[in-house]
């Protein structure tokens, strides 16, 4: 049986939303991302939507409890009981620990995460190209080498704490969108 409660780590422009979209399509279960959470909960009028509207209205990174109970409301809605993958949440240990805590109030416990591991040169090309396409004049290669250090310092060593918890599968995130699919596959069914 494919592991059906999964969180997928790696830096900016590794594949994550492309790989959780095919999961979505293969495991009919939910993507939950940080960015979506925190939108549907301002949309929804939520008291945790208002707290996260008040921060990004001011232009602050919205903080970590505000995030946790945004990513409990999701997860407690039906369409994630029969699983779920993760992405974009956890970005740091404190939102990992409380993860798990979260997890555990809700009676079940992530079955894998799936590290996706690519070259930094490569990384910074595949962003520049997307934003190419994109027409995104904000994403150049300052900002996107930036981006990867605040990967590397602040969601990178969450690698070692899902190592520890036994659920970690590390993966070579370049190749085909089909290749890199089926390392995926392969790590969720061991």
């Amino acid at each position: 049986m494919s592991a059906r409660r999964l969180l997928l780590l790696g830096p900016p422009g590794a594949g994550k939303g492309t790989q959780a979209e095919r999961l979505v399509a293969q495991l009919g279960i939910v993507q939950i991302s940080t960015g979506d959470m925190l939108r549907a909960a301002v949309k929804g009028g939520t008291q945790v939507g208002l707290e996260a509207k008040a921060c990004m209205e001011r232009g602050d990174l919205v903080p970590d409890a505000v995030v946790i109970g945004v990513a409990e409301e999701r997860l407690r809605q039906p369409d994630a009981a029969k699983g779920f993958i993760l992405d974009g949440f956890p970005r740091t240990a404190a939102q990992a620990a409380a993860l798990d805590a979260l997890l555990a109030r809700l009676g079940v416990r992530l079955e894998r995460c799936v590290a996706l591991q690519v070259d930094e040169d490569e990384l910074v090309k595949r962003l520049l190209r997307r934003a190419e396409i994109e027409g995104r004049s904000d994403d150049n290669e300052t900002a996107i080498r930036n981006r990867m250090r605040v990967y590397r310092e602040q969601t990178q060593p969450l690698i070692d704490h899902y190592r520890k918890l036994g659920v970690l599968a590390e993966l070579k995130g370049d190749g085909s969108v089909e290749e890199v699919g089926a390392r995926i596959q392969g790590a969720l069914a061991s």
